[in-house]
C-alpha cells in the first residue's frame, strides 16, 4: 500500500502539474530515501532538470527528466506526494520546488495546469520505507523495471493465456503468487483479496492447479478490482492521500477486504480472516471454497486471524 490504483491516482493528478517544469530545489532529509546514493549526490543529479514526463509502472512512480535521466520512486507502505500542502505534514522526507513552465509549453492541452510561478512538493512518509532510485539512461530504466516487474494488468498482452503460463507449475498459494510483482505488476494485498473473491477462488488454492475457467475469471477479477480502485481514486485505510491531501474512497466499497465477521455481499455467509504469505487475508469460504486436501500432499498453511479489525467508517 499504495498499490497500482493509488499510484495511478497520483500520476493522473501530478503529471499535469509537474510536466514541463524544472526542479529548481530539492532537499532530501532522509538518507534512506536516496540509497545507495547519498542525499547530496541524488540532489545534484536532479537539480535543474526539466520534468519531461511522469508515469507509472506497477507501483513505481517514474520521473523522466531531460538528459535521459530517470527517477524510480516507490511510496512503499505509507508514502504520499503532496502539492503545496496548506499545513506542514508531520513526516516530510523530501522537498522539491519546481519552477514555472517554459514559454513553449502548451497550457491549452487537456489536463494542463495553469502556469504558476512555482510548485512545491513534499514527500511525506511516516514509516520511512519509501525510496527514490536514480537511473541513467533508458536502458538502465528498462533493465531495472524488467528485473522487478511482470506484465501490467491493463496491458493488452495480459490475457488469460498469459496468466495461465505465469501460473503453470506454481505450487505456492495463489494469494502469494498474486503478491509477487514479478508475476503481475501492481497488485498488492487489497486488490488480491478483492480479485480472488470476484473470481470465486480460495487464496490457499495452489496457483498451478487453477482451471482455465478459474484463470479467466481471475484475470477478469484482477482488472475489475484495479479499475474499481482507480475509479474511487484509491483506498485510504492507513496513510494514503492524493496530491491535494484528499483520501480515496475504495475502502467503502470493499467486497471482502477488512470485512472480517461481516456478511458476504453475495451469499450472506461470514467473511473470515486468515494469514496467507504473511499477509492478512479476507475470504468468504462459501463463495471461495477451501481447496480439498490431495492425498499425500500437505496443504498450504494458513494462520488464523486474531481479533477483528474495525472497518473504516463510510464517508
Amino acid at each position: 500500500m499504495p498499490e497500482l490504483p493509488e499510484v495511478e491516482t497520483i500520476v493522473r493528478q501530478l503529471a499535469p502539474v509537474v510536466e514541463g517544469r524544472r526542479i529548481e530545489r530539492i532537499q532530501i532529509g532522509d538518507p534512506r530515501w536516496s540509497r545507495p546514493l547519498a542525499p547530496a549526490e541524488l540532489e545534484d543529479a536532479l537539480r535543474g532538470r526539466r520534468v519531461e514526463r511522469l508515469d507509472r509502472r506497477g507501483k513505481y512512480l517514474l520521473w523522466h527528466l531531460e538528459g535521459d535521466v530517470h527517477l524510480a520512486q516507490h511510496l512503499r507502505m505509507t508514502g504520499s506526494v503532496l502539492a503545496d500542502p496548506a499545513q506542514e505534514p508531520a513526516h516530510v522526507r523530501v522537498r522539491m520546488e519546481l519552477g514555472p513552465r517554459g514559454r513553449g509549453s502548451d497550457e491549452s492541452a487537456p489536463g494542463a495546469a495553469p502556469r504558476r510561478r512555482r510548485v512545491g512538493l513534499v514527500i511525506d512518509d511516516p514509516r520511512r520505507f519509501g525510496t527514490g532510485e536514480l537511473l541513467l539512461g533508458s536502458q538502465a530504466l528498462e533493465e531495472f523495471l524488467d528485473a522487478r516487474l511482470g506484465l501490467e494488468p491493463f496491458d493488452e498482452g495480459f490475457t488469460a493465456e498469459h496468466l495461465r503460463e505465469a501460473l503453470r507449475g506454481r505450487r505456492a498459494p495463489i494469494k502469494a503468487v498474486l503478491l509477487d510483482q514479478r508475476t503481475i505488476a501492481g497488485v498488492g494485498n487489497i486488490y488480491a483479496d478483492e480479485a480472488l473473491f470476484r473470481a470465486g477462488i480460495h487464496p490457499l488454492r495452489e496457483a498451478g492447479t487453477l482451471t482455465r475457467t478459474q484463470i479467466e475469471r481471475l484475470r477478469e477479477g484482477i482488472v475489475a478490482s484495479l479499475q474499481a480502485g482507480i475509479d474511487a481514486r484509491g483506498a485510504s485505510i492507513d496513510d494514503f492521500k492524493d496530491i491535494d491531501g484528499v483520501k480515496g474512497s475504495f475502502q467503502n466499497r470493499f467486497l471482502v477486504h477488512l470485512r472480517e465477521g461481516e456478511p458476504c455481499p453475495v451469499c450472506g455467509g461470514t467473511v473470515k480472516k486468515m494469514f496467507v504469505a504473511g499477509r492478512g487475508t479476507y475470504v468468504c469460504e462459501r463463495c471461495q471454497p477451501r481447496p480439498r486436501r490431495r492425498k499425500g500432499v500437505k496443504p498450504p498453511a494458513a494462520r488464523p486471524a486474531g481479533r477483528p479489525r474495525r472497518r473504516p467508517a463510510a464517508r
